[in-house]
């Protein structure tokens, strides 16, 4: 240790200027070497046609942009430009570690990953560019029982999905890792075909295809502003000229940023230093027979790789240690810098240095030739934020890439699918750009990617929290009353109680792959709602209203339902052209031709930007208001809920007087709101809106009046307990841009054969007026149903048959019970995989959704449902195993008829 220390030490003493050449690692120093041929090309930019207009231009030439590029030219999309603002690779794509890897704990991105290692792989043979690709496969270490854990619940998130991953025990991973330490080792999760790239080298490769397949690259060729036109087409500018673009990617890299703030636009992204260290040969690194697998070791936070026979490692700094380049969002990327580097700080690695010498030896004794400190690029949760964005037309991004490489080809090939298709091939809303509005400001943003950064490499637990950066200015007007009782959740910006503290409990955010502190006063809530009454705070929800001339025709076309009467509320589903659930929505009519929108909280912003698209396109006369941070939204339901609202209003609040789905503007309290008898628990309950500044006063008068009741909080735990023992569908688990409607049991919702509210007053109108002469007479035959986005595809769909459909399952279990996403096995196949899952407190037993092939969704068929590497038993039963209050309340009514 004192050799390698000593050699940090003299390290330390030397110049660090930032471009030194000798600091970079050995495949490196490579790369730069073919600089001179860049400046070449880009020298003979002003002699190259320049374009005046193109379909679309992608601004930035990382591997990101260069693989969009890539991909839309191959799509057959003629005039693809890519704008570079001085040579490819310049930002973080030159200097990055090279990690690619099929693994990713999300269900959605492991796909990215997937697509881009199967193109890294084809890509030299297409383009005649090597790519340097190494898959030598990857061990992740688990050196702790919740380690091991967390690779039991991933590997049942992976049996379902196409990669090939294992988890092993100590001695596979000794075979597999000869030098590592194995004294703290109990199991590993093994890759087979993991490993690494040359990101310039790949880079150059895409480039090669892009410009084979048509498109142009400019570089340097920096873009100085952004004019949107009327048509919604954009004015591109550049030193050599401007190009009139159809749509613009921003895939900038550090440089996001400033290319959004060209258009208005504060992109939640911060450059990080992230720092890596190249040894010289290592001796027995260089007597392996073969490359050795890419290591993570977990607890350690740091990759470790071979790098030719020396050794490559990179740890991830606490959080109190980390660095921000805050000054680049205060004050802009320096000019110039590109290919540049920050200077090392050691002291910061130290910690991490010595746990990888103690799990593999020999770095004790390696010499370290090369330290690089670079700049990468996070969001506050470290996804990135890929699509359309919401507030302008035809401007998309493809930043925030902390794993750039490993990302680059997947999103290429799914930002240009969506481009030319008009939808997301998939489902990938963590990724989706308008998740983060204005609350997620910037010192959110700092605290945030401060703590992903120290987080990277912590046990992911279910139902995760992390606390950092909260809360921020989306409280709701009963948060400072509620945020001591309970346990918050993070829900867009808000905070949200997830469930609440009575003495004795076990109170604190305590996280486990099991049935944690949680589970016992959930099932107290559930109670509450089954058997007295319960408020929630719903606030989080996305709020629109709609109105306009144009309104009935504008959500007639948006949505697959038919649009309630005034005073009435329906749930309604946008469809994409190809049959998918894009959204599920809360319609109400207030008055005629104005109406409520309301849709769940992580949506808010994705469905706004979908309905705002079809009103630019379709040239719809309506105003769009989004009212989401105005209205606070109280839920109270129960047995006994009726009665404590009676008592504050004079509205007759009975079943006659008013009727489920209906929607009443009402005093309570003497505050005036908006009262929508309706309940995702499924009981008996009103969803009450009223204005924030309000919320406090109608919480208390509800709490006091409800004291003989049994009145108590309850959260949004319980709430999905409930809903699953309901049998309600969950947008974005049992439906999404995966799914169908029909195959997620949603057809009672979908009316293909529905008519337009306004052409159905027409007629109406018609045959009062028929026997006027010469008045236009309309008959029955002439009224033809409604298209809506997606019908014909559904229609399609419904002509060929399912092959799977979502089914209801009751388990056999123990402690743990199923949340989503795991694997569905049937005679040691896998078959489907469930969508969500919970307790059924009621009837003390666990249940989930899943999607089965037809042959199996027979009621009592018999499959197992794979948790933390347990196969336990499940049955497909009849849903809901609890009837909705209304259905048992009109059962009730009819067995009263009968007698």
């Amino acid at each position: 240790m004192s050799r390698i220390l000593n050699l940090i030490s003299r390290k330390l003493r030397r110049d660090f200027a930032a471009c030194r050449v000798d600091r970079l690692p050995l495949r490196t120093i490579s790369c730069t070497s073919r600089k001179q041929g860049e400046q070449s090309d880009a020298s003979t930019v002003l002699g190259k046609r320049w374009k005046d207009t193109a379909e679309t231009v992608i601004i930035g030439g990382g591997c990101v942009g260069v693989s969009l590029a890539y991909h839309l030219a191959k799509g057959g999309m003629k005039d693809v430009v890519l704008l570079e603002k001085s040579e490819l690779t310049a930002g973080s794509t030159w200097h990055a570690a090279g990690l690619t890897t099929y693994y990713h704990p999300g269900i959605n991105v492991k796909r990215i990953h997937y697509d881009s290692i199967k193109l890294y792989e084809t890509l030299e043979a297409e383009t005649g560019q090597a790519v340097g690709l190494h898959q030598p496969g990857s061990v992740r270490i688990a050196s702790t029982p919740a380690r091991v854990d967390e690779m039991r619940y991933q590997m049942t998130r992976t049996h379902w999905n196409v990669t090939e991953q294992y988890l092993i025990g100590p001695e596979r991973v000794k075979e597999l890792v000869p030098l590592l330490n194995m004294d703290k080792v109990l199991a590993g999760l093994h890759t087979p075909e993991d490993g690494h790239i040359d990101p310039y080298s790949l880079t150059m490769a895409l480039a090669a295809g892009a410009r084979m397949y048509g498109a142009q690259i400019y570089n340097p060729a920096p873009v100085t502003g952004l004019s949107p036109t009327s048509d919604g087409k954009w004015d591109v500018q550049t030193p050599h000229g401007t190009i009139r673009a159809n749509r613009i990617v921003n895939t900038a890299g550090f440089w996001a940023r400033e290319v959004g703030k060209l258009i208005g636009f504060e992109h939640p992204t911060i450059p990080v230093h992230h720092q890596y260290v190249v040894t010289a040969t290592v001796p027995e690194v260089k007597a392996l027979k073969q490359e050795m697998p890419v290591i993570r070791d977990l607890e350690g936070s740091y990759y470790l790789r071979q790098e030719r026979d020396g050794l490559l490692f990179g740890p991830y700094e606490k959080m109190e240690k980390m660095v921000l380049q805050d000054s680049w969002v205060r004050d802009g990327v320096p000019p110039g810098f590109g290919k540049e580097l920050f200077e090392s700080d050691l002291d910061r690695i130290m910690e991490h240095v010595e746990m990888a010498m103690e799990m593999v030896p020999v770095l004790k004794t390696a010499d370290i030739i090369n330290i690089v400190s670079g700049p990468i690029t996070y969001t506050p949760d470290l996804l990135p934020m890929v699509g359309p964005h919401h507030g302008v037309r035809n401007y998309w991004t493809a930043i925030g890439f902390g794993y750039g490489i490993i990302h680059a080809g997947g999103i290429g090939k799914f930002l240009g699918n969506w481009i030319m298709n008009g939808e997301p091939p998939y489902d990938l809303i963590e990724c989706d750009p308008n998740r983060y509005g204005k609350w997620a400001d910037v010192p959110f943003m700092c605290a945030k990617a401060r703590e992903s950064y120290g987080y990277n490499n912590v046990v992911g637990y279910p139902k995760e929290e992390r606390f950092s950066g909260r809360p921020t200015y989306r409280k709701s007007g009963v948060y400072e009353l509620l945020k001591d009782k309970g346990s918050m959740g993070f829900h867009t910006g808000w905070e949200q109680p997830h469930w609440f503290y009575k003495p004795g409990d076990k109170t604190g955010y305590r996280p486990s792959f099991r049935r944690t502190n949680w589970f016992g006063p959930v099932g107290r809530e559930c109670q509450l709602v089954m058997e007295k009454v319960g408020v929630i705070d719903l606030t989080p929800f996305g709020k629109f209203i709609v109105k306009g001339k144009d309104s009935l025709k504008l959500l007639d076309r948006l949505f697959a339902n038919t649009m309630p009467k005034v005073g009435l509320t329906n749930i309604s589903h946008m469809l994409t052209p190809n049959g998918r659930v894009f959204a599920e929505v809360t319609i109400t009519q207030l008055t005629p031709g104005e109406f409520l929108l309301i849709t769940g909280s992580g949506s808010e912003l994705h469905d706004l930007r979908w309905i705002e698209a079809e009103v630019a396109d379709g040239g719809y006369n309506v105003e769009i208001s989004n009212v989401t941070d105005d209205i606070g939204v109280l839920g109270i339901a129960g047995p006994n809920s009726r009665k404590v609202l009676q008592k504050l209003t004079d509205e007759d609040m009975s079943d006659a007087g008013f009727k489920f789905l209906h929607c009443k503007n009402i005093q309570l309290a003497g505050v005036p709101l908006r009262a929508i008898r309706i309940s995702y628990t499924g009981e008996l309950g009103w969803e009450l809106y009223m204005d924030q500044k309000n919320m406090a006063t109608v919480y208390k008068a509800m709490m006091e009046a409800g004291k003989d009741e049994g009145i108590d909080n309850f959260g949004t735990y319980a709430m999905g307990s409930l809903r699953l023992e309901k049998g309600f569908r969950g947008w974005g688990a049992e439906m999404n841009c995966d799914t169908n409607p029909l195959e997620a049991g949603l057809e009672y919702f979908i009316k293909l054969n529905k008519v337009p509210k306004t052409l159905l007053f027409v007629f109406r109108l018609s045959l009062r007026i028929s026997s006027i002469p010469e008045s236009p007479l309309f008959t029955s035959a002439s009224i033809q149903p409604g298209d809506f986005i997606g019908k014909a595809a559904l229609q399609e769909i419904k002509a060929k048959g399912l092959k799977r459909k979502l089914s209801y399952l009751t388990l056999d279990t123990d402690d743990i019970d199923p949340e989503g996403n795991e694997t569905v096995w049937y005679n040691g196949k896998v078959v489907g995989n469930t969508t969500s899952g919970a307790y059924s407190y009621t009837t003390q037993q666990s249940l989930a959704f899943a999607y089965l092939p037809l042959e199996l969704c027979s009621v009592g068929q018999k499959v197992e449902v794979e948790l933390l590497g347990r196969k336990y038993a499940a049955m497909v039963i009849q849903e809901p195993l609890v009837l909705t209050e209304p259905t048992r309340t009109r059962l009730q009514k009819k067995a009263k008829s009968k007698s």
